[in-house]
């Protein structure tokens, strides 16, 4: 039995090679957990790490009975990894933070606050503790993304998100899918968001995976596939059935 279904709120972890931030996002964890608002467990996502990264997950949760990890055979990318949290959660909200610590997991009881009202909730990073260099590809990758899908959000690369997970299960999947969050639960029927401002900080151990490609070339040429996916979208509910779908999420 998947067993975060005896939990409110499963907050998704993807890891590549950060092997030198697992203890400090354990006890970063943990701390959060004691002081969770609902129900919380931990689902590391292991994407194909090169270093200890696996090693110091599978020691964390063989140590904490609400944390629990899957790892892929090779690396995926970002997308997939959130993905794949998505498909095994089965708890009643979804979070995602990311492994580098420069978000708080404590402020995700801010966004459980409209958590219920709104599908998705989203942080925005203020005071954001980056490069000039790596402020600018940003806004200019954000601002050529509301352009071309009109979703009105102001920062889809804040790593600090909860959303509704029958709304979660229903996001089409697609390389370059988690800049797209907003903008995907919108096209669903009822689909809303909130923004909500967090805290920021610097990365203090490992190293960046982002690029020139990844955060700016990738992100635009992600937007047309998103515009064609948009044109095609379809949206159904079952209203009457003679068969168990309890894994359906319409």
């Amino acid at each position: 039995m998947n067993t975060t279904e005896n939990f409110d709120l499963t907050i998704i972890v993807p890891v590549y090679n950060e092997e030198d931030n697992i203890d400090a996002l354990n006890k970063k964890l943990c701390n959060y957990i004691s002081i969770a608002s609902c129900k919380t467990c931990v689902l590391f996502i292991n994407d194909g790490s090169k270093d200890n990264s696996k090693k110091g997950i599978k020691k964390i949760c063989d140590k904490n009975n609400s944390f629990f990890y899957a790892t892929f055979e090779k690396n995926a990318g970002l997308s997939t990894a959130i993905k794949a949290g998505i498909d095994i959660a089965q708890s009643k909200y979804i979070g995602y933070i990311d492994a580098d610590l420069q978000t708080d997991p404590d402020e995700f009881n801010e966004l459980l606050k409209y958590a219920k009202e709104y599908p998705l909730v989203m942080g925005i990073r203020a005071n954001r503790k980056d490069s000039a260099f790596k402020k600018f590809q940003s806004k200019v990758a954000n601002g050529f993304r509301r352009k071309m899908t009109n979703d009105g959000a102001s920062d889809t690369g804040c790593p600090l998100k909860i959303m509704q997970s029958n709304y979660a299960k229903r996001i089409p999947f697609f390389n370059g899918m988690h800049r797209f969050l907003p903008a995907l639960v919108i096209l669903q029927d009822g689909g809303k968001y909130k923004e909500i401002p967090v805290h920021h900080f610097p990365r203090t151990a490992g190293v960046s995976k982002y690029n020139i490609w990844n955060r700016l070339i990738g992100p635009f040429k992600d937007c047309f596939a998103y515009r064609w996916m948009k044109k095609r979208y379809i949206n159904y509910h079952i209203t009457d059935n003679n068969i168990d779908i309890r894994g359906y999420r319409g």
